[in-house]
């Protein structure tokens, strides 16, 4: 049941406004000074104030930035009189809902009261919904203490002020998507859509209608026309997911898009302006793809206006604990588990272990452990072989062959430690099969470092 406040010095009026209001099925408190007014709604959940701006030697305007601090998100409906409209107006600007002139009708004060509760309930939905997305056990949260990661935050924040496009680039698994909600959830776009699209999960052929829309008869099985999704995203964000997929064909067309911003349907003659900010990602090389002729110099460079790098899992540690901790809070509530917390044991090996998968990995991962374990501590043997047998392995392979190799007496200690560094190097590049992630996942490095000691060396 909704409960409404009315603050109004004057005890009749209390009386009247609570007695007619309580009629409705509302639950009605009342408060006759500022200081009773901030008092319930610091300590209640109040949904609707009706406050009246002449509160004897008390500003009502002064009432009213106190209780929107205290509150936020509380709606306030002003009661006046007529020489203090001019105080309504102001008090509309500090964010008051709706102002009302003494004497009012019965049936106009309950349609106000009715259409202002019905706006609070639908302002909760939407944030509950928002919220939702970046909480759902099922998701990958932009969750971290890392460096790495506070860079990216930072990098998020930064560009979500300005409409530039943007490239998203990192492995499989490690959040592109949800930094490219992040963007448009911070962005003056947050209110309409965001639209997303895996480029490599549709056809070629149809591709261009997805995106564009079609008209009436432009194909077989066109029986009408369809809006595209860039249409769909007007005023809003497209989010292109692995753009590294998409036909050269099609990359013409989108270029075509990013720089006269507007779109031409599938058998249509005319273009349709458009208001869109792009953002794509990837986990290709779109440099390597366009050497290899696959991707559009052009193109990269219309997408690559403000590139954001996502570091693997594996090169931010730190943030491991913290995203396993999350995703066993949601899955165990989500299964009716009692876990609550994760011993330092299994903490050292889920941080040993070089998450191939990334996050999405590690969400599986937690997500498994609560459907086939029970709390309430999460320990080594809840965790698959391969995590358990992290510290072995490739790496442990390494580090022997580095103890057998002989150094010359008459090398010192750095040409020594170079030497042995480009012999490591190039046995995992050979077990590789010259693969650099796959290098510097055995050797436990970041790939921008492995690629600094490979040109370093000559590799």
């Amino acid at each position: 049941m909704e409960k409404i406040l009315i603050i109004d010095d004057e005890a009749f009026i209390c009386e009247n406004v609570q007695r007619i209001l309580s009629g409705e099925g509302f639950q009605v408190c009342t408060a006759q000074t500022g200081q009773e007014a901030r008092d319930i709604v610091a300590s209640e959940q109040i949904d609707l104030a009706l406050l009246d701006l002449n509160l004897g030697t008390e500003n009502g305007i002064d009432v009213l930035k106190a209780l929107k601090e205290l509150d936020p998100e509380l709606l306030v409906i002003i009661i006046t009189g007529y020489g203090s409209v001019e105080s309504a107006v102001e008090s509309l600007q500090l964010g008051a809902f709706h102002y009302m002139k003494k004497p009012f009708k019965a049936d106009a004060l309950r349609l106000i009261v009715k259409l202002a509760l019905k706006t609070q309930t639908l302002k909760r939905e939407v944030r509950k919904l928002r919220q939702g997305n970046a909480s759902l056990p099922g998701s990958s949260p932009i969750i971290g203490k890392s460096d790495a990661f506070n860079e990216v935050v930072a990098q998020v924040r930064e560009i979500a002020r300005i409409p530039s496009t943007v490239l998203v680039t990192g492995e499989s698994g490690t959040g592109k998507e949800l930094v490219a909600r992040a963007i448009h959830d911070l962005s003056d776009r947050k209110e309409a859509p965001f639209i997303a699209i895996n480029c490599a999960s549709i056809p070629a052929t149809l591709l261009e209608s997805e995106l564009f829309g079609h008209e009436k008869g432009s194909f077989t099985g066109a029986s009408g026309r369809k809006k595209g999704l860039f249409e769909e995203a007007h005023h809003g964000t497209i989010f292109l997911d692995e753009i590294g997929e998409m036909d050269m064909a099609m990359q013409a067309k989108l270029l075509r898009v990013l720089q006269e911003r507007s779109i031409r349907r599938v058998g249509a003659v005319k273009d349709v302006t458009i208001d869109v900010r792009v953002i794509a990602a990837t986990n290709r090389d779109l440099l390597q793809r366009i050497a290899e002729k696959s991707f559009r110099e052009d193109l990269f460079y219309r997408l690559n206006v403000f590139p954001i790098h996502i570091p693997p899992l594996r090169e931010r540690t730190a943030d491991i604990a913290a995203l396993a901790a999350y995703f066993l809070d949601g899955f165990s509530r989500s299964f009716g588990r009692q876990f609550r917390d994760i011993s330092p044991e299994a903490e050292q090996l889920m941080a040993q272990y070089a998450w191939p998968g990334n996050v999405r990995e590690l969400r599986n991962v937690i997500e498994r452990i609560c459907i086939m374990r029970t709390g309430p501590t999460l320990l080594p043997e809840h965790l698959p072989l391969e995590i358990r047998n992290s510290q072995d392995g490739d790496h442990a392979a390494m580090v022997t062959t580095a103890t057998a190799i002989e150094v010359p007496e008459d090398v010192g200690l750095e040409e020594a430690i170079n030497s042995i560094e480009k012999t490591l190097i190039r046995q995992a590049l050979q077990k590789a099969g010259g693969n650099v992630l796959q290098t510097a996942t055995i050797l436990r490095i970041p790939r921008g470092t492995l690629r600094y000691k490979m040109d370093k060396y000559g590799l």
